[in-house]
């Protein structure tokens, strides 16, 4: 199974469409807690579905299940340089406690793309996502699209 992710902070559209293309992404998986956001003037919800059908012909599904509850991203985004250690285990006691494992299809997720705002991933709850559901899965292949 192939699970994508990606930011699009610094993204023009043209980069961000583009490389979801040739990466050979099924599915765009929105996975941000507030997915109407002005970072991007194409990164709402839906000019996302419109555009990854007409640009991309893969689909968009929003799935907030997968998201941080504001509890746990307003403190961290609010802080002047975030407790990412913090963070991150509250977001993964959440993630287990949702059972994202046995609760997301996996028809969903493989050849999706988990779509989140920030540019790179190493402090990004969908990196967190992605490793969260390759432990639990075992043959999850996880490629973040730069």
């Amino acid at each position: 199974m192939k699970l994508f992710t990606i930011g699009f902070t610094k993204k023009s559209a043209e980069t961000f469409f583009t490389r979801l293309k040739e990466a050979g992404v099924r599915r765009l998986v929105d996975v941000r807690l507030n997915n109407v956001s002005q970072l991007a003037g194409f990164a709402k919800k839906d000019d996302l579905r419109y555009f990854t059908k007409t640009i991309c012909q893969i689909d968009y599904i929003h799935l907030p299940e997968l998201a941080p509850t504001a509890e746990i991203l307003d403190p961290y985004k609010k802080a002047k340089n975030g407790d990412w250690p913090l963070y991150e285990q509250q977001f993964l006691n959440l993630m287990r406690a949702r059972q994202i494992e046995i609760n997301t299809p996996r028809e969903l997720l493989d050849g999706g793309c988990l779509l989140c705002s920030e540019e790179k991933p190493h402090h990004c709850h969908r990196r967190l996502v992605a490793e969260y559901l390759q432990q639990h899965w075992n043959d999850v292949q996880i490629e973040h699209i730069p």
